[in-house]
């Protein structure tokens, strides 16, 4: 069977009003641009009925294709089965609320096949959120892009458009949904650009998301960042560290007892070693430094037993297979 011009993930919460216009948009705008397509809902846990309607989708459009999870598990899970389900030559993420603009896909999916580009990514430049989501929300993306060097202004936009390979080279996990294109830099894709896309006001239901992913996102780009830098070799962090601590300590700790003991020599007044916080500063330091060299040594050991330490991303290869 020929793969789709176009697959269109969509992450499937709760939003069983808006979802039969939404097929009927993507459908009409595949065929007036004359692509194949097809839709890879994935229900997550939804309990509006929202696979109901997906399954009379099904049936009344033969493009449509779905995965249902047992429970909620969140949007990252929804992407990543969404990606392994997709075949299209082009993949684009696309929430369920009708707040994305299906009519944006011809133009991004000639960003990436005429421009080169192995990730595009909406820019909702004019947001139809309230003030209390919208300002969280550039302040976010101002550190992700500071954090990563990306330079994107909408790292969290649902709207993006993926190269066949990006997304079967990533794995989206936990809530990395909003750090896709610091992933896929990482899986050695390089051309990302982005594109401003409208952003409608929402039509049916309530966001599905509270204040308390801005908590989540930035301790998932702590995570994204440091996996980034130090995934595969996590002692180059935590000896580089640990060795620093250890020396500053020991270093702190000789200097005391050395002072003491040039005191005792020169009968110069001086105070019991045991009585002076700097001394227990110094231990501490030797303890955690020795800590952190240990975490280290324990990261490497489980990295060497992962089996996919030696995954790596090839692209090009010459001579007989």
């Amino acid at each position: 069977m020929a793969a789709p011009d176009v697959s269109v993930v969509v992450p499937v919460y709760d939003e069983a009003e808006s979802l039969p216009e939404l097929t009927a948009w993507i459908d009409r705008v595949a065929r007036a641009e004359g692509l194949t397509y097809e839709i890879v809902m994935v229900d997550d846990g939804s309990d509006d009925g929202s696979w109901e309607v997906i399954e009379r989708l099904a049936a009344q459009y033969p493009a449509v294709r779905a995965v249902g999870f047992a429970r909620n598990y969140g949007k990252s899970a929804a992407l990543y089965c969404g990606f392994a389900e997709a075949r299209g030559e082009v993949v684009f993420t696309m929430d369920a609320d009708l707040q994305d603009s299906p009519d944006e896909i011809p133009a991004m999916r000639r960003m990436i096949l005429d421009e080169g580009y192995d990730l595009v990514s909406g820019w909702k430049k004019r947001r139809h959120d309230p003030v209390g989501k919208r300002w969280p929300s550039k302040f976010f993306n101002w550190t992700a892009r500071t954090v990563s060097g990306i330079r994107l202004h909408d790292f969290n936009c649902g709207l993006k458009a993926y190269r066949r390979k990006v997304v079967k080279s990533i794995e989206v996990y936990g809530e990395m949904h909003r750090y896709i294109p610091i992933l896929a830099r990482r899986a050695g894709f390089r051309r990302i650009g982005e594109k401003v896309v409208e952003h409608r006001a929402r039509k049916y239901g309530r966001s599905k998301f509270g204040l308390e992913r801005m908590i989540k996102g930035y301790l998932d780009l702590i995570t994204v960042s440091f996996m980034s830098h130090f995934g595969r070799s996590p002692m180059y962090f935590f000896g580089s560290l640990g060795t620093v601590m250890f020396l500053l300590g020991g270093a702190t700790t000789a200097w005391v007892i050395g002072a003491k003991l040039y005191k005792q020599a020169h009968d110069v007044p001086l105070r019991p070693v045991t009585d002076q916080p700097l001394f227990y500063l110094a231990i501490l330091a030797i303890v955690l430094g020795v800590q952190l060299f240990l975490a280290g040594f324990l990261g490497e050991l489980i990295n060497r037993g992962a089996s996919n330490r030696n995954d790596y991303l090839i692209d090009k290869k010459i001579g007989k297979q």
